[in-house]
């Protein structure tokens, strides 16, 4: 479908967000991919997020969804295919090595447990991407609350990784998410055991209530090759945690579209969390608005509403703003393809400066 921005959608970005906002813009959380990248016969069910967009993302989709959510930005971005078991893996990723030019969009490849090490290095160096991501859905072994950090990502792989200092994003497992003991652990040894390679904790370590959040980002704090993006978070307390007590320049924004330009927000309930959901389709614990009482704007304004207060709140400066929205994605991704494949720079890779 087209882009469903209304004028609704432009008040937020005008009066909240425009003066706000820096010109350049790096989303280090997109999953791209056209038909070609899932298995033959492969359709996603009626009420899968997907269906919002067509049941494809490309790329054409992704410029054109960003020139309508941030009309002013100049905007770059780190992709990767639909992590589900209909996803074909290969095809997914010379997809992404199709589209990928390591200046304005970077890309990984999907990986399964399953794969060995150097089908995973085939697949990321044939196609010039970054780095990698796998994700619970390919453990296929073990109930899905039991799976580990471990599970996901084989020992062989993580060695191939950490000596080409390629990038990780990596969705952790288990119920309790960030404040899960066997993630704590595992997470901090991940990091020290492959110090060259460069790991992104996604959706801020899964941690969209603040419970989840407080006490629980001081290990990988200490590991400089530790980051965290912001894929989907908008609890501006959450947010405003990370910003205080993890390195600012190891945070990444991240959205997750094409799942953040569907209309709802993250909210907190008794230390858990819940989509409210202007739409009917099936995103994780979910409450549709059925009756239409409440007028949304999209999960990805949300984000940025969010970012915004916690931002104010956490003294963060113009420079900062900048380093999180652009600089610091854009010097991680840069410098693992000029490592891998001699690419230069356009931009001067230092942080934005106070001007």
């Amino acid at each position: 479908m087209s882009v469903d921005y209304t004028d609704a959608d432009r008040q937020v970005y005008e009066s909240e967000l425009k003066a706000f906002l820096p010109e350049k813009f790096l989303d280090a959380h997109v999953h791209v991919f056209d038909a070609s990248c899932m298995v033959p016969g492969h359709s996603f069910p009626a009420k899968h997020v997907y269906q919002k967009v067509g049941g494809v993302f490309t790329l054409e989709q992704c410029f054109e969804w960003a020139t309508a959510l941030l009309p002013e930005q100049e905007f770059s971005l780190n992709c990767f295919g639909q992590p589900s078991c209909d996803a074909d893996l290969e095809k997914a990723a010379d997809y992404s090595g199709r589209i990928a030019d390591n200046r304005r969009c970077f890309a990984m490849a999907l990986v399964s447990p399953h794969d060995s090490a150097e089908t995973v290095i085939r697949r990321v160096e044939r196609n010039r991407l970054i780095g990698y991501k796998p994700y619970l859905d390919f453990v296929d072994w073990k109930a899905k609350r039991d799976i580990t950090i471990h599970d996901m990502l084989p020992a062989a792989q993580m060695e191939a990784a950490d000596e080409r200092g390629l990038a990780v994003t990596l969705h952790i497992p288990r119920p309790g998410r960030l404040g899960d003991p066997v993630n704590q652990a595992q997470m901090v040894e991940l990091c020290r055991r492959y110090p060259r390679a460069q790991i992104i904790f996604a959706h801020v370590g899964r941690a969209y209530y603040l419970s989840n959040a407080v006490g629980f980002l001081d290990g990988i704090a200490a590991c400089p090759n530790a980051y965290v993006d912001t894929a989907m978070v908008n609890h501006e307390g959450v947010l405003e945690y990370a910003f205080r007590n993890f390195p600012k320049d190891r945070i990444l924004f991240g959205s997750d579209a094409p799942i953040a330009f569907l209309r709802g927000k993250s909210v907190e309930i008794n230390n858990q969390y819940a989509y409210l959901m202007a739409e009917d389709y099936a995103i994780g614990t979910s409450i549709y608005d059925a009756d239409h009482a409440v007028t949304f704007t999209t999960f990805f304004y949300e984000q940025l509403r969010g970012i915004r207060l916690a931002a104010e709140r956490a003294g963060l400066s113009r420079a900062d703003i900048g380093n999180l929205f652009f600089y610091n994605a854009y010097r991680l991704f840069q410098a693992v393809a000029a490592r891998n494949y001699g690419f230069g720079r356009e931009h001067d890779g230092g942080n934005e400066r106070d001007g």
